[in-house]
């Protein structure tokens, strides 16, 4: 029958429609009140309480959806540890070229390591962006991640759509409850990477220590053997040369004879 592939269809989503008033496990107030709820029950709609928990005030929709880029920052003030060194990667390989990135005249300490650049600017046209994550994967420090933030509607298509440094920048802990598995498996792999790397460097300083102190050995056991071969030098020299002849014993002149007698 002609248009029947339609009515299964329709079909199917009028039966769905039906179930979702009537089926108690598809109920919108039992799916997803723990959303709302303080106290979550020990499994809330299709996740269990802890990542209830992780996802409760948040805009995503599943831990796996993606939509647009932002930027990372650790604990404190998001430019004082704002993960971005402006290397410009991200603007380079970026296929719409949606991304615009201006680096910083001068340099910044962040969290104890040594000064970099920051973006000054750091742009992105989420009208452009297609979502690739081609970004994200090029990204040699783990500054940018992809949102979960689907309500982005704006009546100004170009300028509601521009996305400027201070929209983009999130907290490692925003990042951690709406992707938490791939969140900990990058701090993991960022942390075994930093313990790998002072490692090797205390590695380095003890074969360095090990080497001096080898060095400053060599050179004083060298300098004791100088200063042995230095006094028995002069010794042998002393007892290989000819001893001097004995001293003849000095001659008495002989004395004068008184006339007429003896002496």
């Amino acid at each position: 029958m002609l248009g029947s592939g339609i009515f299964k269809g329709m079909a199917v989503t009028l039966k769905n429609f039906v179930g979702s008033y009537f089926d108690k496990e598809r109920l919108t107030t039992k799916e997803y009140a723990w959303r709302t709820d303080d106290k979550l029950p020990e499994r809330a709609g299709d996740y269990p309480k802890e990542e209830a928990e992780q996802l409760r005030d948040t805009t995503t929709v599943t831990h796996y959806s993606r939509n647009f880029p932002m930027l990372l920052h650790d604990k404190g003030e998001p430019m004082d540890t704002v993960r971005c060194v402006a290397c410009q990667i991200c603007e380079r390989e970026c296929p719409p070229q949606c991304i615009y990135i201006e680096k910083s005249k001068d340099k910044k300490e962040r969290g104890g390591n040594k000064a970099q650049f920051y973006p000054a600017t750091f742009d992105i046209d989420v009208s452009v962006c297609m979502s690739c994550q081609i970004c994200v994967e090029v990204c040699p420090f783990d500054a940018i991640v992809m949102n979960s933030q689907f309500e982005l509607s704006t009546p100004d298509r170009f300028g509601g759509l521009l996305l400027r440094r201070d929209d983009l920048l999130k907290s490692n802990d925003y990042y951690h409850k709406i992707h938490p598995e791939e969140a900990a498996a990058r701090d993991k792999r960022i942390a075994d990477e930093k313990a790998a790397k002072e490692a090797k460097k205390k590695a380095a300083e003890a074969a360095k220590k090990k080497a001096a102190e080898a060095k400053a050995k060599a050179e004083a056991e060298a300098k004791a053997k100088e200063e042995a071969e230095s006094i028995t030098k002069p010794a042998e020299a002393t007892a290989d040369s000819p001893s001097p002849p004995p001293a003849e014993p000095p001659v008495e002149p002989d004395k004068p004879k008184k006339e007429g007698g003896t002496e």
